[in-house]
């Protein structure tokens, strides 16, 4: 049983926008999402009067000084004085965050049209601010030093699952290589460069370690970027046939790293199970997946995390090519947030928005041959809040 089945409605993301992520500094955080609310709106073919609610998903944690921006989309046109607008905020997944409210806005009949808005300004503030921000997104480092910052959390996650299953260092060096290498065709992305399975395998000078075994090719870089979707109760008429919401899921694991099993990423195999069930498809229905790589082992871990291999064996995803861009489900074609760049609160939404590209087959050089169903993932914290949508071609 599809959404659409469930609830008798659908959700329909019928215009998106979305702006180059990397080191934007002529850009604010305002112009970063203006600009992607303006396109969305105008993809979508309507006006922006039409729209009844506003979500934006940011994460800031301290990043900006600035801490109430749901307003700064009103700045598009003053038609949308007086539209309701709620900041969403769920680690690194609030982009997603903010697109399940859109959608339950709609399901809800609250609402008939929503514009769901992901942003991030991070590059302008040092590295020191940077990291004791997203440690905030941890139960056990918030507010402490730490010279690794996030990356040093999930190498603890990486050596749990070297000790469990073995050497984890040549499989990772592959997930980024590919990411890479798919980037290159990705015009928003921040790292454009094919770096080659031998460079992203070895540490040197260019590739240092940053927390064993994560090297740097190993982490995701720190960006600023927007990405916005117009959610539709019905077709709006815009410049692109429209993307559907088949199934969503979301699950939130204990907060304390004592309670979870830091290689099994429960929460995110229930967020998959009830994304996949509300669509009432499986795994080998869906034609390609874009998932949450803030790091390589997180990609490693969702091979497992969604039942494409059981736990131990991700790596033979990539041994029998299954999450290459010419395998049977291809994993991060827009590169990830490896290559990508992942300014938080932009992700979620940026990856609902390229996955309804390659559905309405406008995603350029990125482009799959014919994909008719999709996958997206996106989870805060070390597999603490978890979210997946399964999307399909209308």
């Amino acid at each position: 049983m599809s959404l659409r089945e469930q609830f008798g409605k659908d959700v329909l993301l019928t215009g998106w926008g979305h702006s180059r992520f990397g080191k934007l500094t002529d850009e604010t955080l305002e112009s970063l999402i203006v600009q992607v609310a303006t396109e969305a709106i105008g993809n979508a073919g309507i006006e922006p009067g039409q729209i009844d609610e506003i979500y934006l998903g940011q994460f800031n944690s301290g990043m900006m000084p600035l801490a109430f921006p749901s307003s700064l989309a009103l700045q598009v046109s003053d038609q949308l004085a007086n539209v309701p607008s709620t900041r969403v905020e769920n680690a690194c997944a609030s982009g997603s965050a903010a697109f399940q409210q859109g959608t339950k806005s709609l399901l809800a009949g609250t609402a008939k049209t929503v514009l769901v808005i992901g942003a991030e300004k991070m590059t302008h503030a040092g590295a020191d601010v940077v990291g004791s921000a997203l440690l905030g997104a941890d139960y056990d480092m918030a507010g402490k030093a730490s010279t690794t910052g996030f990356t040093g959390l999930f190498a603890e996650v990486a050596k749990h699952y070297e000790k469990r299953y073995g050497p984890v260092s040549d499989i990772l060096g592959t997930i980024a290589a590919k990411n890479h290498r798919n980037g290159v065709d990705n015009p928003y992305a921040q790292l454009r460069k094919d770096l080659g399975e031998e460079f992203c395998r070895t540490v040197s000078d260019k590739n240092p370690m940053v927390a064993d075994p994560l090297r740097r090719t190993d982490c995701s870089p720190v960006s600023d970027g927007a990405a916005a979707v117009v959610l539709s109760a019905s077709p709006t008429g815009g410049a692109t046939a429209p993307v559907r919401l088949a199934g969503f899921g979301h699950a939130n694991d204990f907060f304390p790293a004592e309670r979870r099993d830091p290689t099994e990423f429960a929460a995110t195999r229930a967020s998959w199970q009830r994304a996949l069930g509300m669509a009432g498809v499986g795994l080998e229905d869906l034609d390609f997946a874009e998932v949450h790589d803030c790091f390589t082992i997180a990609e490693l871990l969702m091979y497992e995390a969604m039942g494409l291999t059981e736990p131990g064996e991700g790596a033979r995803a990539l041994a029998e090519g299954w999450v290459f861009k010419d395998g049977k489900l291809p994993v991060n074609v827009s590169g990830g947030l490896k290559a990508k760049g992942h300014p938080v609160g932009a992700t979620g939404v940026s990856q609902h928005v390229i996955a309804a590209m390659q559905l309405t087959g406008t995603a350029g050089g990125m482009q799959l041959a014919n994909p008719r169903r999709a996958a997206v993932q996106n989870m805060g914290g070390v597999g603490i809040a978890n979210y997946v949508s399964v999307l399909e071609a209308v």
